[in-house]
């Protein structure tokens, strides 16, 4: 598996993936802006999924993490993670946050395989269908 940073011609794939995953996806001129923080994995050229991670001085955000569903469980997602945090710490982040939904065992589990801890929860946070957030950080 390689992971690498994404590029003009995943937009369209990673905008697919986006509505097949989440109910509020997220537009494909808004991926088109968040290019540049966008990681791809891929295996012998096929698309597996992607990860984003947002920075500001030296707190990152993982805004969406996501693997096509044929993929899953085949450790793509935590490929993915360990790039992200990788270069996380590259970067000098003292911490990196995200928000999950309180049911996503899945995905809570991969986070706290991370060392992310639950710090919070954001009631209601998500919309589609209404559901609490749960906030989690991890310091670098």
């Amino acid at each position: 598996m390689k992971i690498r940073s994404a590029e003009q011609k995943d937009i369209p794939v990673i905008g697919a993936l986006e509505r097949a995953c989440f109910s509020d996806p997220w537009p494909e001129s808004f991926i088109q802006r968040r290019l540049e923080k966008l990681l791809v994995a891929e295996e012998d050229g096929v698309f597996l999924g992607y990860a984003a991670l947002d920075s500001v001085l030296d707190q990152g955000s993982l805004d969406s993490i996501a693997v096509v569903p044929a993929h899953r469980r085949k450790g793509t997602a935590d490929a993915l993670m360990g790039e992200m945090l990788r270069r996380g710490r590259e970067k000098a982040l003292a911490f990196i946050t995200l928000e999950v939904r309180a049911s996503n065992a899945a995905a809570i589990a991969l986070y706290e395989k991370h060392g992310f801890i639950a710090m919070g929860r954001r009631t209601n946070y998500y919309e589609r269908p209404r559901e609490d957030a749960i906030i989690m950080t991890l310091v670098l």
